[in-house]
């Protein structure tokens, strides 16, 4: 994409822009390719981030036997921007692949976190109520498989519907939930789709609700109409309004939508290394950026400790992660080590750690060419309770 314009061999499409080597360019360009709706930050309202770098070049990570440094690990998972912050203070930063500090890049699945976020805000303003029905909110879907389902299951993944979050197969639900989203293009005879008639089609269980832990990314895309429906207002507005300018956002975020304008709330959301990291450091405040308490912390504690265990291990994931305690909650994932830490992932590489004991937040972008990694996935968890010795 360097060339204007640029050759066919090189240009990034709809078709393409998800796969390596395209995804280096289109993760930092994703509104270029997919509709978008502007998620506003307040000018007049920063987090001002100081820069205190940190020595960094005792850190030593096993990687196959092998010893690798911080630059090392960087480079071999892909890294587009890397942001530590201690004591809300920058410590490290680090970008690649022409990315900068004001360069919004894709979040992936660290977008249903944003989710479970303001959820917990509109929660606590009784805007929207987890122990309800979706059915309640939306009496549409009384003949799908969301029949049943409470807002609660969809934010903690146990909600009984079926469904192959396989991102490597090339036929099934997910790819018409990828064309629904405006993700991949439609093919020739193709009716023009869009997610609220995706959901209509998931009509069949595979297994009861509040059952196993069970990843389905459309759950997080209905919950997003639910909230726009409890609210009255646009999602990308609500974002906007309850969490992006209330925290000290530095430069306003955006979301893909459908052609309908339906938000892909489950993995369309860009923004800032930076101003990933200043939701992080929200967390690691208890939910407060300056006089104004933007998350609940009872909402944020209950991401920590509100997990089951028994669910966990029953489910999806428990074997990306072998030999670790993690529970999941309402899109959040926490790993229980000695000291707690609270995190969220996305697939080719995205995450953002926060451990509110030590004061440490850790955000990570990614352009890594496969969906899951798991070695990569043990690697920055390694990464990161590296990062905490080393600061404490």
């Amino acid at each position: 994409m360097h060339l204007f314009p640029a050759s066919t061999e090189t240009q990034v499409t709809l078709a393409n822009w998800r796969t390596s080597p395209f995804n280096q360019w289109a993760f930092q360009h994703v509104r270029e390719v997919v509709p978008s709706a502007d998620i506003a930050h307040n000018p007049a309202n920063v987090f001002a981030l100081e820069s205190v770098p940190a020595d960094f070049s005792g850190l030593s990570l096993d990687r196959d036997g092998q010893s690798i440094d911080l630059q090392g690990y960087l480079e071999q998972t892909a890294t587009d921007g890397f942001v530590v912050l201690h004591k809300g203070r920058i410590v490290c930063e680090h970008y690649r692949n022409d990315m900068t500090s004001t360069t919004p890049h894709i979040l992936m699945s660290v977008s249903k976190s944003m989710l479970g976020l303001l959820a917990g805000i509109l929660i606590d303003k009784h805007i929207l109520d987890d122990t309800k029905q979706v059915t309640v909110y939306l009496p549409e879907l009384a003949d799908t498989a969301y029949a049943g389902a409470t807002i609660r299951h969809l934010l903690d993944m146990r909600a009984g519907i079926e469904f192959d979050e396989d991102y490597l197969i090339t036929s099934g639900p997910i790819i018409d939930y990828r064309k629904a989203t405006n993700w991949n293009p439609p093919e020739p005879g193709d009716k023009p789709s869009d997610l609220r008639s995706f959901f209509e089609s998931l009509k069949t269980s595979d297994g009861p609700h509040g059952g196993r832990f069970h990843y389905v990314s459309p759950n997080t895309d209905m919950l997003a109409w639910v909230i726009e429906r409890a609210a009255g207002q646009r999602y990308a507005d609500l974002m906007s309004e309850h969490l992006w300018q209330p925290m000290g956002a530095g430069t306003s975020a955006y979301i893909t939508v459908d052609r309908l304008g339906a938000p892909r709330a489950a993995g369309g959301m860009c923004v800032t290394t930076r101003d990933l990291a200043r939701v992080g450091q929200l967390l690691s405040n208890n939910g407060r950026h300056g006089e104004t308490q933007v998350v609940p912390q009872a909402w944020i504690n209950d991401l920590e400790t509100g997990g089951d265990r028994d669910t966990w291990q029953a489910g999806d994931f428990v074997d990306h992660f072998p030999g670790l305690d993690i529970r999941y909650r309402s899109k959040w994932y926490a790993l229980h080590e000695q000291d707690p830490i609270l995190f969220c992932l996305g697939i080719h590489g995205q995450y953002l750690f926060v451990d509110r004991i030590n004061d440490i937040v850790v955000a990570k972008h990614s352009s890594r060419g496969t969906p899951l990694e798991d070695a990569d996935e043990q690697l920055t968890i390694q990464a990161v309770l590296a990062i905490r010795d080393l600061l404490t």
